[in-house]
C-alpha cells in the first residue's frame, strides 16, 4: 500500500499541467490567440514577445479523485484512504498534463491584409489512465476475484517532451472572413508511450482446491525515444533541452483557422491545432511481452515478506512468456486539438486607430459560446464554455468564462489584458471557486506573458 501510495503521488506531482485554454482563445487580440487560431483576426503593426515570458501557460486536471481525498485530516488511516480512492477509479479516469513556454515569439504585417508570426516554444504533454483492473490485482492479489478477467488493455500512457518551431501566415480576405495556417516542425526530446495492449489475466479454482492461473494472449509494448542512451538513462536535464533545439527526432505538423463575421454583430471562429507526427528513429529502446501462460498453484499477491518473490514469479514466465527490446523506429502522432467559438457583440460602440490608420468600430461587451475537442488515446475530451468579454477601452479588456468539463461543472475563470505604451500584459486565472483549498480541486489552471505590440 505504501507503494501505491507513492506511485500515486509522484504521478500527480509529475503531471501538473493540461491543456485547454479556454479564457486565453479569441481574447483581446493577444498574438498568443494565434497559436491558438492561425485565422484570427489581428490590429497591430508587428508584435515582439518578451524571450520565456511573453506566453507561460500551466494547468492541474485530475478526474476519479482530488488531491484531499488522500491528505485529508481524519480519524481514517493512509491506507483507507488509498483503498477509497482506489474503488472509486474507472479505467477511463485518467492525469492529463501539457504545459507551454514560449521562447520567442513575433510577427509583423505585410501589405496590410497579411499578418506573418512566427517563433519558438517548449512543450511537455502527458496523459496517463488509470488501469484499475492492475491497480486491483497487485493491492488486492486475486484470490477474492475468482473467474474475473483482469484486462491489460487499460495501460495507456504517453509523455512528450519537445521544442516546437513555428511559422504562420494570417490572411484577411474580405471584411467578413479572414483565414490562416501555420507550418511547425517538432523537435522531440522525449518520448515515452504504451498503447494497443492486449491480454487478460484469469484464476479459476480447480481440481483440488488449486488456483489456475490464465495469462491468455499478452501483447504489450512500451514505447520509448531519447530516454536512452548508449546503454544508459538520460539524467541530465540540459541532454533533454538541447533535444528540444532540433536536435532529437524530428516531425512536422500545422495548424488551421478561420474567423468570418456572420453580421456586424456576430462572429463564428474555429481551428484545428497540431495535425501531425514525430518520427522516432535516435535513442529508441522498445520492449515487448508476448505470449499465452497457464500456470498452477501459486495466489497472485505480492508477499513484503519474501524479498524474492517477484524473483521467483519472473523465472517462471521467462519460460514461457516472450519478453525482448529492440531499436525500430515509430511513428508518434500529436493530440489535434479542434476550437470553435460563436460570439455575438454589444453595448458601447467604441472607435480604434488601426495598423493603416483608420479608424474602426467594436463593441465593449460580447457573449459567447466556445467548444474544445482534444484527440486522446482512449477517447476525445471535450469542454464547453460560455464567455463575457467586457473592454473597459482600447487597451483594457477582461474576459469570465464558465466551463464544463469532465473535471467538474462549476469551472469559472477569468483573464485581464492591458496595454501601457507598448508594452502588453496579460494574467489568466481558472476554477476560480476553489482557490481557496486547491487540494481539493480537479482542475486550475494560470496562464501569464508580456509582449511589445506596436499599432
Amino acid at each position: 500500500m505504501k507503494k501505491t501510495v507513492c506511485s500515486l503521488v509522484f504521478f500527480i506531482g509529475f503531471t501538473v499541467f493540461s491543456q485547454n485554454k479556454q479564457v486565453l482563445y479569441d481574447f483581446a487580440e493577444l498574438p498568443q490567440t494565434l497559436l491558438l487560431n492561425p485565422g484570427a483576426e489581428t490590429n497591430y503593426k508587428f508584435h515582439i514577445g518578451v524571450p520565456l515570458l511573453s506566453g507561460i501557460s500551466t494547468e492541474v486536471g485530475i478526474t476519479g479523485f482530488a488531491l484531499t481525498d488522500l491528505f485529508l485530516s481524519d480519524t481514517r488511516s493512509i491506507n483507507d484512504k488509498v483503498a477509497d480512492v482506489l474503488s472509486q477509479l474507472k479505467s477511463r479516469d485518467y492525469i492529463k498534463s501539457n504545459t507551454q513556454v514560449e521562447v520567442l515569439s513575433g510577427g509583423f504585417r505585410y501589405k496590410d491584409k497579411t499578418y506573418f508570426s512566427f517563433g519558438f516554444y517548449e512543450e511537455i504533454d502527458a496523459i496517463g489512465y488509470f488501469p484499475t483492473d492492475i491497480i486491483t490485482l497487485l493491492n488486492e492479489g486475486n484470490a477474492a476475484y475468482l473467474n474475473r478477467n483482469f484486462s491489460f488493455s487499460q495501460l495507456i500512457y504517453k509523455v512528450d517532451a519537445l521544442g516546437v518551431l513555428h511559422a504562420g501566415i494570417t490572411k484577411k480576405v474580405n471584411n467578413k472572413l479572414t483565414v490562416g495556417g501555420r507550418f511547425k516542425v517538432y523537435s522531440s526530446s522525449l518520448n515515452v508511450e504504451t498503447n494497443n495492449n492486449t491480454g487478460t489475466f484469469t484464476t479459476t479454482l480447480g481440481n483440488n482446491t488449486i488456483y489456475t492461473h490464465y495469462l491468455d494472449n499478452i501483447n504489450l509494448n512500451f514505447k520509448t525515444s531519447g530516454l536512452i542512451e548508449n546503454g544508459e538513462y538520460v539524467r541530465d536535464a540540459s541532454t533533454y533541452i538541447k533535444n528540444s533545439f532540433l536536435g532529437g527526432n524530428l516531425g512536422v505538423g500545422f495548424d488551421v483557422g478561420f474567423t468570418y463575421h456572420i453580421s456586424k454583430q456576430l462572429e463564428l471562429t474555429g481551428s484545428m491545432i497540431d495535425i501531425g507526427f514525430i518520427h522516432h528513429k535516435k535513442n529508441i529502446k522498445n520492449s515487448f511481452v508476448t505470449g499465452t501462460y497457464i500456470f498452477e498453484g501459486i495466489e497472485f499477491l505480492y508477499d513484503d515478506t519474501n524479498p524474492n518473490y517477484w524473483g521467483d514469479i519472473n523465472v517462471a514466465f521467462k519460460e514461457k512468456i516472450a519478453r525482448g527490446d529492440n531499436n525500430n523506429s515509430y511513428i508518434s502522432w500529436r493530440p489535434t486539438k479542434i476550437n470553435a467559438s460563436l460570439k455575438h457583440s454589444f453595448g458601447e460602440i467604441r472607435s480604434k486607430i488601426c495598423y493603416d490608420n483608420t479608424h474602426k468600430d467594436f463593441y465593449s461587451d460580447a457573449i459567447g459560446i466556445q467548444l474544445y475537442s482534444v484527440f486522446r488515446p482512449l477517447r476525445p475530451q471535450l469542454e464547453v464554455t460560455g464567455f463575457y468579454r467586457k473592454s473597459f477601452s482600447n487597451k483594457l479588456h477582461t474576459k469570465f468564462t464558465y466551463t464544463i468539463d469532465d473535471y467538474s461543472f462549476y469551472n469559472i475563470g477569468a483573464g485581464i489584458s492591458g496595454q501601457i505604451g507598448k508594452i502588453n500584459m496579460y494574467g489568466m486565472i481558472d476554477n476560480i471557486l476553489q482557490l481557496h483549498n486547491i487540494t481539493s480541486a480537479n482542475s486550475t489552471s494560470l496562464q501569464v506573458g508580456i509582449n511589445l505590440i506596436f499599432n
